[in-house]
This record gives C-alpha cells, structure tokens and sequence, in this order.
C-alpha cells in the first residue's frame, strides 16, 4: 500500500494565473522525486447540493468566486520517508512562492491507502 497526502490551496483569486503557471512549473520537479506513485493537481470547478444527489443529476459549475479559489494536490509515495523526503524538496524549492499565493496557509491530510479500486 502506499502513503498519501491530499493538500487544499485556497489561492487569492487575484494570484489565480501565478500560482497556475508556478505548479505547472513544479510538476516536472515534483514527478522526479524518489517513491513517487501517482501526481494530481485539481482546480474546484464544480459543486453539488443534496437535491442533485438524489435526483442523480450532474454537478453545477461554480460561476463566481468568493473570497478564494480552491486547488487540491494529490499525490502518493510508496513510503513515508520518500513522502518526507519529497516534502523537504518542495519546502526548499518552491514553498514560499506558492505561500505568497494563497489566502491562509494550506491544508494538509496525510494517510495509508486503505484500498484502491480496479
């Protein structure tokens, strides 16, 4: 099994182009580190409420921005050192420019892969 972080930007939407541009720098940085498994960068686009749900209907696109746009980076390791290894990479390369990015600091959910489908 494998270790995983999923990590929420919520980037100022006047910094929306910079911090683009920045991880699309970062990708090619990032898919070298040593252990790494699978990579995904995800801009929120879409939302859904409990009616959509029930009615089996699509997500709505998200049309106006409030306070911040939000970014998910996934990405898995095959072990716990090679993530903490990878996160020192990131901390000393390109932190700090994504930090000047976004409106509070990110958030961070670490853990074991439990399961994954066929």
């Amino acid at each position: 099994m494998s270790f995983t972080e999923i990590c929420i930007y919520q980037v100022k939407p006047q910094k929306v182009e910079e911090f683009e541009a920045l991880m699309l720098e970062a990708k090619s940085f990032l898919e070298k580190q040593e252990g790494l498994r699978l990579l995904r960068f995800i801009k929120r686009g879409y939302r859904i409420d409990m009616e959509q749900i029930k009615e089996g209907l699509p997500p709505l696109k998200i049309t106006r921005i409030v306070k911040s746009v939000k970014y998910m980076l996934y990405w898995e390791f095959d072990t716990k050192e090679n993530y903490g290894a990878a996160q020192k990479a990131l901390y000393n390369s390109y932190w700090k420019a994504i930090e000047r990015c976004l409106l509070v600091p990110h958030d961070k959910y670490l853990g074991d892969q439990i399961f994954e489908a066929n």
